[in-house]
């Protein structure tokens, strides 16, 4: 952009100062002659772009050109953002995985001396569409538990086996359970209880129940 000011601004001052010597010169042969060397000098100063880009590096003076300057900013921009991104969501991850690694210390203890479950994985969801950051933005906590392999107990010896009908059926239990484990986790979490889905993998031993 520069460029072309320059150009222009050259263009016109050379117009004004012809036509002002074109006025004082006396009308004489050698106006004739004045006419013809500043029409030479017009053409040269037109020109000037051209000898630019002959004389000089091609692509260099190609750059500076505003046409072709914008896409090369565009893509730059574009890169820095993309690259911005690929950080956040790094970032954001990170986070994620801390804060699960955080929440499994605090409630796995408990979890095995009143449940006899430990947690084998925590996976917290957010809302991308929210504007907030984490934790303002947590939408799920999923946590899926297996029987403790960690009890230390000796074995037991098995039980008789009991058909029991008015017993409530093993999904029935399952899921009592995984609400009744849910409230307490969301509890030691300080969330709300329908932030935490429970989920037990094998159902619930019996000798849990």
């Amino acid at each position: 952009m520069e460029f072309l000011k320059e150009w222009v601004t050259n263009i016109i001052l050379f117009i004004l100062l012809a036509t002002v010597i074109d006025m004082l010169l006396p009308n004489s042969s050698m106006q004739k002659y004045t006419k013809m060397v500043t029409g030479l000098l017009l053409i040269a100063i037109i020109l000037t772009p051209i000898y630019k880009l002959i004389s000089k590096d091609f692509e260099e003076n190609l750059s500076s050109i505003p046409s072709f300057q914008v896409p090369e900013k565009n893509n730059m921009k574009n890169n820095i953002d993309l690259k911005k991104k690929e950080i956040q969501a790094s970032q954001h991850a990170y986070i994620l995985e801390e804060t699960a690694a955080q929440l499994k210390k605090e409630a796995e203890e408990e979890l095995i001396k009143k449940y006899g479950l430990e947690i084998d994985k925590i996976n917290i969801t957010t809302n991308g569409k929210s504007d907030q950051a984490f934790p303002d933005n947590l939408q799920k906590i999923t946590v899926l538990l297996k029987q403790s392999s960690n009890d230390g107990k000796t074995v037991e010896a098995i039980k008789p086996i009991v058909i029991n009908t008015d017993a409530p059926l093993s999904s029935q239990k399952s899921t009592a359970e995984s609400d009744k484990i849910a409230a307490y986790l969301s509890k030691q979490w300080n969330v709300t209880k329908e932030t935490v889905d429970v989920s037990i993998e094998g159902g619930i031993d019996q000798q849990n129940g």
